[in-house]
């Protein structure tokens, strides 16, 4: 079903990008897909963080997106990507407060489709992780879908359903909760790369106790997050 619908997804959109914005779209996607399999020690992992106009993951509008690889186990810290997409109106003052990408930045950001084909040549094939990824998972599908025209299927490792799996009987919930056990600080989080930086903290402890528990590959941490996900639901 999902291959179905996003096949219908693209039938329905096309591309909206041309030229050598269209072939860029074109070469990332006839990159092979990532070796789900590989190791942890041989595999790239990319930590996302993304600032919206608000918190409607169906409505609101991506305003920037920041990530950084944690590759070899190792958090990569010259292998990081920050963008903020240009809009035509700069959100409200109180979301401006949360984020505080001023409305001028805003104004002046890359151009949307040029901002998402460079991430998407960031990011490769590689799976990509944050904490609660619904919501980053959703604006990243929809804002590819809205602004090139494609749709976005990619792996995704979601820590707020994996470490309750790797650290049981710990009763983390929050974000803040795994940073303050983990001994760990929480910088500036509302801020797409900052964000980014400190969920990649949390995804090393992670691949760590993956490996010690036999969770070897990604693989093998995403059928264990759709078990943890099942298991809430009943």
């Amino acid at each position: 079903m999902k291959i179905l619908r996003t096949v219908v997804d693209y039938l329905l959109s096309g591309p909206l990008v041309g030229g050598e914005q269209e072939a860029r779209v074109n070469r990332w996607r006839n990159v092979p897909e990532a070796d789900l399999a590989r190791p942890h020690g041989a595999a790239r992992y990319v930590v996302v963080g993304t600032e919206t106009t608000g918190l409607d993951m169906r409505r609101d509008r991506l305003i920037a997106v920041g990530a950084v690889g944690v590759a070899h186990g190792c958090l990569e810290f010259d292998d990081s990507f920050e963008r903020v997409l240009r809009q035509d109106k700069a959100s409200a003052d109180a979301n401006i407060l949360i984020h505080g990408i001023g409305g001028e930045t805003q104004l002046s950001g890359v151009e949307p489709r040029e901002a998402m084909i460079e991430f998407l040549e960031y990011l490769g094939k590689a799976p990509l992780v944050a904490f609660r990824a619904k919501f980053d998972r959703k604006v990243l599908e929809r804002s590819v879908r809205s602004i090139l025209g494609y749709p976005f299927a990619h792996p995704w490792i979601d820590l707020a359903l994996l470490l309750p799996a790797l650290f049981p009987r710990t009763g983390r919930i929050s974000l803040d909760d795994w940073l303050a056990h983990f001994g760990l600080s929480g910088g500036t989080r509302h801020h797409a790369l900052a964000g980014a930086f400190v969920t990649a903290q949390l995804l090393q402890i992670a691949l760590d106790a993956a490996d010690r528990a036999g969770m070897a590959n990604a693989a093998q941490l995403i059928a264990t997050q759709r078990a943890q996900r099942w298991l809430g639901d009943q």
